[in-house]
């Protein structure tokens, strides 16, 4: 039979299809591979990184935890912030949660958690950092190493940006569970209004197939 390659745009088959030989696999190795698909994560995610049963409540309530602003609704979006830190020198405050990788994740290919974070108010007079721990659970009460690869990075500015932070992917596969990890440092000695270390939005980019 024939071999050569025939296109026929716009067909209209009537009846019963019936092809001579295998149609192509439709497994996701035979997918186009998307690069740094956004998987947002949920701020509801985010718990008391020490107490994970607890979720988590207004910035200061405990010296090392952040905060939930909720934001007012058709107003203002909610965000994770660190609560007022003007001249109380270098405080580093913790949220903590725990998301999977969906099936669609390709084993080995890249992860990043992105923060899109900022300061509300005034910049700090020394620093300000926003940084992950991210680690792998494996399914047995265990835990390896930390996957994060990137270090503290600087946030502060009244201008929010995007901060990634490369996770090292060659124990990674789909379904696995990640215990992340978000550190706000913020480092002020001679501010008199309000320094507030600030993350409105934490997402993963990972590339997929499906």
């Amino acid at each position: 039979m024939p071999t050569d390659t025939v296109r026929l745009p716009n067909v209209v088959i009537e009846g019963d299809l019936k092809v001579a030989g295998a149609l192509p696999s439709t497994a996701r190795t035979y997918l186009t591979q998307d690069n740094n698909a956004r998987y947002a994560i949920p701020w509801t995610f985010w718990r008391i990184w020490d107490s994970l049963t607890t979720n988590l409540t207004t910035p200061g309530v405990s010296a090392d935890d952040l905060g939930l602003i909720q934001g007012t609704f058709g107003t203002g979006s909610p965000s994770i912030q660190s609560g007022d830190l003007k001249n109380a020198g270098s405080t580093t405050r913790y949220a903590r949660c725990q998301i999977f990788l969906p099936p669609e994740f390709v084993t080995l290919e890249s992860v990043t958690v992105r923060a899109h974070a900022g300061m509300v108010t005034t910049v700090a007079s020394t620093a300000a950092t926003i940084d992950f721990e991210v680690y792998r659970s494996n399914s047995e009460t265990g835990i390896g190493s930390d996957l994060c690869s990137t270090s503290a990075t600087t946030i502060n500015s009244l201008t929010f940006a995007d901060k990634d932070f490369t996770i090292t992917p060659t124990t990674l596969n789909p379904g696995d569970l990640l215990d992340i990890r978000m550190a706000i440092l913020v480092n002020d000695t001679a501010t008199g209004t309000a320094v507030i270390g600030c993350a409105g939005a934490v997402e993963l980019l990972l590339d997929i197939k499906g």
